[in-house]
């Protein structure tokens, strides 16, 4: 053991006599670790963002979206299909129909949403009035930072209620209590009974059919209809309207559907392509055949975009674990150069008594001391470049013990395995003829 420790130690001498080379040696193992865990952490990332959506939208959520919901290519084309057939559009009635009807539908949830300006001791902000179910918080797994939810009863009888985000609250409140007050949204005054907390929305959500902004109000969906807008009724400003289509062909398409979006809970997760396909037949014959709507699967898209990310990073894992390899490469390169430059060092320690197995392990050890101290600054370098990824571009990166774990076995592994060659040609040379070298 004793000559073993004396060949590290002259193993550590050399690569402190050749700090530079050492450090170039060094270098590839560095980068390479330092690529394979940054490049697992952002999978990693992508791999939770995926997981928190799919928690988000939920599991066994099916979204109907209208299609004249502020869209105005959408709106023109589906104008074009009215032209043949009337639609009543997306309807409270549509949802009432698909919960009575359909049994693999757990709850339904109808959501109207509209732009206004909200007004609280004398400050006029801007912000999105949503009228929804009182289980569309269950639905969505909102929290509450303060207050309660409106419940059933206020939503049968259109009570003037409503939750906010925290972003309303900071808008008109700061670090006052709303819980109790008046807001006015438009000409009604609502009363503030609960607070949500704030969420962190992915960048992708408005895809997937769920809103993503942090200042939205909260009402009973009953109140929306019978307060604010029902888009249903005939009404002498959409009669005018009508006349006024009739002389300008080219005038902006406004939304009929008296309701924006139905999202339909089904109770087993595996029925969920069945009574999509269901609810596509279903709305088509309520809706006289017109394509008025869409359809979407929160939970497949997120599938479908997960595969994908997980192919990048694999090709990304393999990028890096490529570097990975090429710094091995680099490290038997260069200790199969030093071997021919310390030829005589060999010869003289062989005729002082030195065996084969201390030359195999000084040369050994140089390269896996080389790998490791690579290795070591490689994983301070990936855990400091996930993080700067993280602050300048904002993308979620989570850095497992796991992926470091790996990438740091990985560069002692190389170290040992390209090293073992360089060592055992210098062990297999001739004193005699190491000595006489030039």
């Amino acid at each position: 053991m004793d000559r073993y420790l004396h060949d590290i130690n002259i193993a550590v001498e050399s690569i402190w006599a050749n700090k530079l080379k050492s450090v170039l040696t060094a270098l590839g193992i560095i980068f390479g670790v330092a690529a394979v865990i940054s490049m697992l952490a952002i999978g990693n990332g992508a791999r939770e963002e995926i997981l928190n959506q799919i928690k988000l939208v939920g599991v066994n959520n099916i979204v109907i979206s209208s299609l004249f919901d502020e869209d105005e290519q959408n709106q023109n084309e589906s104008s074009n299909r009215l032209l043949q057939k009337y639609s009543p559009g997306l309807t409270y009635e549509d949802a009432k129909a698909i919960k009575s009807i359909i049994p693999t539908v757990h709850k339904v949830s109808p959501e109207i949403s509209e732009n206004t300006y909200v007004i609280q001791k004398g400050r006029r902000k801007s912000a999105r009035l949503m009228g929804v179910t009182p289980f569309y918080f269950d639905l969505f797994s909102f929290q509450l930072n303060d207050g309660n939810y409106f419940n059933d009863y206020q939503n049968t009888h259109g009570k003037k209620v409503c939750v906010i985000t925290s972003g309303i609250k900071k808008k008109l409140f700061k670090n006052a209590n709303p819980i109790g007050k008046k807001i006015k949204c438009g000409k009604i005054w609502l009363k503030v009974i609960g607070v949500l907390e704030k969420r962190y929305f992915a960048q992708n959500t408005d895809k997937l059919n769920f809103s993503s902004s942090e200042e939205i109000i909260y009402l009973p969906v009953n109140t929306m209809l019978m307060r604010f807008k029902n888009r249903s009724l005939i009404t002498a400003a959409r009669l005018r309207q009508g006349d006024d289509e009739d002389e300008d062909t080219e005038q902006k398409i406004v939304n009929y559907h008296q309701l924006n979006k139905i999202i339909v809970q089904v109770k087993d997760s595996k029925d969920v392509m069945a009574t999509t396909k269901v609810l596509q037949r279903m709305l088509h014959r309520r809706h006289q055949e017109v394509e008025d709507f869409e359809i979407s699967v929160p939970e497949l898209l997120l599938k479908q975009e997960q595969k994908t990310k997980d192919l990048f990073n694999v090709v990304l894992g393999a990028i890096a674990g490529i570097s990975l390899v090429v710094g091995g490469i680099g490290i038997m390169n260069i200790m199969l150069a030093s071997v021919m430059e310390r030829i005589k060092e060999i010869g003289t320690r062989m005729a002082i008594g030195a065996r084969r197995s201390d030359i195999v392990v000084q040369f050994l050890a140089e390269s896996t001391l080389i790998s490791v101290g690579g290795g070591l600054i490689g994983v301070i370098l990936g855990v400091v470049v996930s993080k700067i990824i993280t602050e300048m571009f904002e993308i979620l990166t989570i850095i497992s013990p796991f992926s470091v774990f790996i990438a740091f076995s990985v560069s002692v592994f190389i170290g040992i395995i390209f090293g073992y060659m360089p060592a055992k040609r210098a062990a297999e040379r001739d004193p005699i003829e190491s000595l006489r070298y030039e």
